[in-house]
């Protein structure tokens, strides 16, 4: 266990970051922090660097103040330059967060909270455990360890961990949500926010072309490995027609990974020619963890994802290859 304060302690300008295309674990975790740091730290500049989240989590404290990272889009060069006295990178290793990774360069301490199985640790403090639900649940054990008594837990910041450990967990259902976690639910929901209107608001809810998108995900799928193996995909094209982004696909991987007699999941988006975008879930048979690791990507068992070069075809039939070692 680490002792952020302890680690904080002196620091005037801290960094909070978390990996390139952001989920509900990736907020949960990093804004969590922030609202934390904040108020136990006012004397010290504390910003939270991602990605431009989807707007479904606006609803979280400090979103709209987020330093959004423009790497992606628009190179090194349009990077606001910051010297961090402590960077603190939460579900994610340095290397796949975007302008935190360039940050890390330069910071004087640097902090990786993770439950990925296969992050190996960033920098000289880590706290790193595979077998947690999510790093929303990490981040709550880092900060009772600095503050046992509670006196900056308040209802906003419950809610922020609380809303990062139901993504990860699909609400509750995946494998992954240990008795641990659910006493820790529990703990945070006595706080008194609307749980149910946060799971609705950013974990259910979906917009007509995201409804669409998932019903021409579905209608295309296919089923290979003697129906053991689901996948679909969207290419540039079909993304342009329904005018949908990358956001519009989260949870088609999941819905594909519910179908009778599918081990392992599929869904891949083009990004851009001959350049997929990667996900795969897994009922428990498959370590897809390894599935990913192998293409350079990462994970949990259950779920991970990675990019692959080629035609829609042949990403398949590498990804093939590697599950059929499994299977």
């Amino acid at each position: 266990m680490i002792n952020i304060l302890e680690i904080c302690k002196g620091a005037k300008k801290i960094g909070i970051t978390g990996h390139i295309r952001p989920d509900g674990d990736c907020v949960g975790s990093v804004m969590a922090m922030w609202q934390f740091l904040t108020k136990a730290l006012p004397g010290a500049d504390v910003e939270a660097v991602l990605q431009k989240p989807s707007p479904v989590f606006e609803c979280i404290k400090g979103v709209t103040k987020i330093l959004e990272d423009v790497s992606m889009e628009q190179g090194e060069a349009a990077m606001p330059q910051r010297n961090y006295d402590v960077l603190i990178i939460c579900d994610s290793i340095a290397e796949r967060t975007g302008m935190g990774a360039h940050y890390a360069k330069t910071a004087g301490r640097i902090v990786n909270i993770d439950h990925h199985i296969s992050n190996t640790g960033s920098g000289e403090y880590t706290y790193i455990v595979p077998e947690a639900s999510s790093a929303s649940e990490l981040v709550y054990h880092v900060i009772h360890e600095a503050d046992p008594e509670g006196d900056y837990m308040d209802a906003e910041l419950a809610k922020t961990i609380y809303m990062g450990i139901v993504h990860d967990t699909g609400v509750f259902q995946y494998s992954n949500t240990s008795p641990q976690t659910l006493c820790l639910a529990a703990k945070l929901v006595e706080y008194g926010f609307d749980f149910s209107k946060l799971i609705d608001e950013t974990f259910y809810e979906k917009t007509y072309v995201q409804n669409q998108i998932l019903g021409r995900a579905l209608l295309e799928s296919i089923r290979f490995m003697d129906g053991k193996c689901i996948v679909s995909g969207i290419d540039r094209q079909t993304m342009a027609f329904y005018g949908a982004t990358s956001r519009d696909f989260e949870g088609i991987v999941n819905q594909l990974r519910i179908t009778k007699g599918v081990e392992v999941a599929i869904f891949m988006y083009e990004t851009d020619t001959l350049q997929y975008k990667v996900s795969l879930r897994s009922k428990g048979g498959v370590d897809v963890s390894k599935v990913a690791v192998f293409f350079g990507g990462g994970g949990h068992v259950r779920a991970a994802g990675c990019n692959m070069t080629g035609t829609f075809h042949d990403v398949v039939n590498n990804l093939s290859e590697q599950i059929g070692l499994q299977l």
